[in-house]
């Protein structure tokens, strides 16, 4: 495992690590601790030592998974968790200090820790951003001993712009990927002067860059991947990273014409994100512990041809770019 530096945050974390929006199990199942625990040490005993997830994931029982793996495993690893979503509705007068403050002290009831290493505004309203007041109760937090640091976690570059002006944020986490790349035109510069560090997320663009989709997979009922494709219950650029699925489908295909046959075209989008030295970490998510070993293989990859790098910018330029580089 290789590790990087998290922005202000002085942490140094493994290039790839572990996500957990689904470490429970598959999409809309039924939340499974031994396999989450599986999940968490497998990453762990293979050097992960972070670890994101988020207070909404399986309603808290993720948080109480991951808090638990980390406690008896014993090792040093950074847990970064969010809060904001629960607000129904969604919106940006729901926001407020007292309600933010109650969220955090529910995760730390759920990781069973008296400190979170990195808390993250998850995905609020843009308005957000514009209320110094709300940045200003997580500084509260972090006098108090709760946190030791902020960070958010965006849909849109501007969002990210606006909140790397404040000082106290130390972390981005933001939808970067071979189907999503104008956060490196956009941002990357921004957050390397600001020694923000980048949490990549969605890396493999809902699994569509594992190149294991068919224009006939079906997908269950409870996977975001079914009923989100339009954007019918959250932003829809966290599914398939917004592109539409046919036209991914076919971007990958010729994504695979690049790679010699049967080269791993997970372990290539994962690689290819590290090659921007302004990222931190990826947090892709696993349900099962042999896809934790499988997002950890990509650390193999010998590397990218000057050849290989064009072309994927071509097939970005030309399949994708028109449909989704304006809107996120």
């Amino acid at each position: 495992m290789k590790y990087r530096t998290l922005g202000k945050t002085g942490f140094e974390v493994s290039e790839i690590s572990l996500g957990t929006w689904q470490v429970g199990g598959k999409w809309g199942s039924k939340f499974n601790h031994p396999l989450a625990d599986s999940i968490i040490r497998e990453a762990i005993d293979h050097g992960v030592n972070f670890i994101d997830t988020a207070d909404v994931y399986s309603d808290g029982e993720s948080e109480k998974a991951v808090g638990r793996a980390v406690r008896e495993s014993g090792a040093n690893v950074h847990v970064a968790t969010k809060c904001g979503r629960q607000i129904n509705p969604h919106v940006n007068k729901g926001y407020t200090p007292e309600v933010l403050r109650g969220y955090v002290e529910d995760s730390l009831r759920r990781l069973g820790t008296d400190c979170i290493d990195l808390i993250q505004l998850h995905c609020p309203p843009t308005e957000v951003y514009y209320r110094p007041e709300i940045f200003g109760e997580f500084e509260k937090l972090k006098q108090e001993g709760k946190i030791l640091n902020l960070g958010v976690s965006v849909e849109k570059v501007e969002e990210a712009v606006k909140a790397a002006e404040f000082d106290n944020v130390t972390t981005v986490q933001i939808i970067y990927n071979i189907f999503r790349q104008r956060p490196r035109e956009k941002f990357f510069a921004m957050a390397r002067e600001n020694n923000i560090g980048l949490i990549i997320r969605v890396p493999l663009a809902s699994g569509l860059l594992s190149g294991k989709f068919r224009p006939d997979t079906r997908f269950a009922p409870g996977d975001h991947r079914f009923f989100n494709r339009s954007g019918m219950f959250f932003d829809k650029g966290e599914t398939f990273a917004g592109v539409p699925y046919e036209t991914g489908l076919r971007a990958v295909e010729r994504l695979k014409q690049v790679f010699p046959e049967n080269t791993s075209l997970a372990h290539v989008a994962l690689q290819w994100i590290l090659i921007s030295k302004e990222v931190s970490c990826i947090i892709p998510g696993a349900s099962s512990p042999d896809q934790v070993r499988s997002n950890l293989d990509a650390m193999a990859f010998t590397g990218f041809t000057d050849q290989q790098l064009k072309a994927i910018s071509a097939i970005y330029e030309e399949d994708v770019k028109p449909l989704v580089h304006h809107l996120w």
